[in-house]
């Protein structure tokens, strides 16, 4: 059963008039996690923005995520409310080409965000227009084991070269370089993303999820064949494709793995596996062609105004809000993620903050495969990275299938 439930939350002088006699008018808020940590960040962001706009009866409605996913398409074109969650890059295209996401540049304009948001612009713009804005991400990178790093005299690697020379000396020592669990197949996207960002860039990666790219162009084969490398250079822990990544994670906190690709929200099972501090650490993933600018992977949850939204005046002082350092602060700390406007500030925690400055100073900020990519492509791609970790000898008949799912899904 699809958990959903409505709260309206409305002032005790809005019943007809505000304070200064006129008409209270109206914001209908849609927002997609009822996880508590983001519900009550969520929350605590409604009741500030009441309080600064007390002419404003704010109505708010929480849904499932995974309901959220299910229902959007049809309450935008139905009874749309005037601000809702989502996500950046090409899972808010399709609504942007429907007609549905409003365009918010002026938004941007007023209140400087083409500087402070600088990061995720890109992933916010379609045909040099902006349709939401961003209020939190988290980055990905390489987490590692230092204790086992510092054993074997190793430092972070900054260069593809010494990427794979750390790896082959972590393998000689009886440690697999990597984890990973890829039974549900995301985790080997991250690490594709992460080759191809390095070694085509940004725009490139985009042409690719957008179905402007083959999977068999030689640029492509040349991701595979840096992951190849890696397979060669000792790879991953055995049996993966069984393993989800919480199974992977265990290997790494018992020592068996030095390193793992992924993301920020992994360090809780570190710590709560019995790491500490003093014992894991983080690097951004290593440079291959030193003529692309280095591009990151940070999944970002952003807001929109629906085009059928009915208060939009209110709808943009809503984004104008959220978008704002000093909420983005307060949010982001309240649920242990990153704020993207460049003049907020940061928790203490470590990792949140050397993802701030790698995200801030990042050449683009891509999505994620499976949500820069159509559902159906996103799948079968995924599909394609697992096998290939178990059987590279099989890449031109991969690449050949992917070539022939692309045609179909971008039809």
């Amino acid at each position: 059963m699809t958990s959903l439930f409505k709260t309206t939350l409305i002032g005790a002088a809005a019943m007809a008039m505000t304070v200064s006699g006129s008409f209270a008018s109206d914001l209908i808020i849609t927002f997609d996690d009822l996880n508590p940590g983001p519900k009550a960040a969520f929350e605590a962001a409604v009741e500030k923005f009441k309080g600064e706009n007390p002419d404003i009866n704010v109505t708010v409605n929480i849904n499932d995520r995974e309901a959220h996913k299910t229902a959007i398409r049809n309450f935008l074109t139905a009874d749309a409310p005037d601000v809702t969650t989502w996500y950046a890059g090409n899972r808010m295209r399709p609504f942007v080409d429907a007609g549905l996401f409003a365009d918010v540049s002026d938004v941007w304009e007023a209140n400087g965000f083409s500087e402070t948001l600088a990061s995720t612009k890109p992933s916010m713009t379609v045909d040099g227009k902006q349709y939401g804005v961003p209020y939190t991400y988290y980055q990905w990178g390489v987490y590692y084991r230092k204790d086992i790093f510092d054993k074997l005299g190793l430092s972070e690697p900054k260069t593809w070269d010494e990427f794979l020379a750390a790896m082959r000396t972590i393998n000689d020592s009886g440690v697999k370089p990597l984890t990973i669990g890829t039974k549900f197949l995301w985790p080997a996207a991250g690490v594709f993303d992460y080759l191809n960002l390095r070694q085509n860039g940004y725009d490139f990666h985009n042409q690719l999820t957008a179905g402007e790219v083959k999977y068999t162009d030689p640029r492509v084969r040349e991701t595979f064949a840096r992951w190849k490398e890696m397979l060669d250079a000792g790879g991953w822990v055995d049996n993966h494709a069984t393993m989800d990544w919480q199974e992977g994670m265990s290997l790494f906190i018992k020592g068996e793995a030095a390193m793992y690709v992924m993301g920020n929200f992994a360090v809780g099972s570190m710590r709560d596996g019995g790491l500490t501090d003093d014992q894991i650490d983080f690097f951004q993933f290593p440079v291959i062609n030193p003529d692309i600018a280095n591009a990151e992977e940070a999944p970002t949850d952003t807001w929109h105004m629906p085009t059928n939204a009915k208060n939009k005046e209110n709808a943009k002082k809503w984004l104008a809000f959220v978008a704002r350092e000093d909420v983005q602060t307060e949010w982001n700390k309240s649920m242990g993620q990153l704020p993207i406007n460049s003049k907020s500030s940061v928790g203490d925690d470590k990792f949140l903050q050397e993802g701030f400055a790698t995200l801030n100073a990042a050449a683009g900020i891509a999505q994620f495969y499976d949500r820069d990519a159509p559902a159906e492509m996103a799948k079968a791609g995924m599909e394609g990275f697992q096998e290939f970790m178990v059987k590279p000898d099989r890449l031109d008949a991969i690449l050949e299938r992917l070539d022939k799912v692309q045609e179909r899904v971008y039809k």
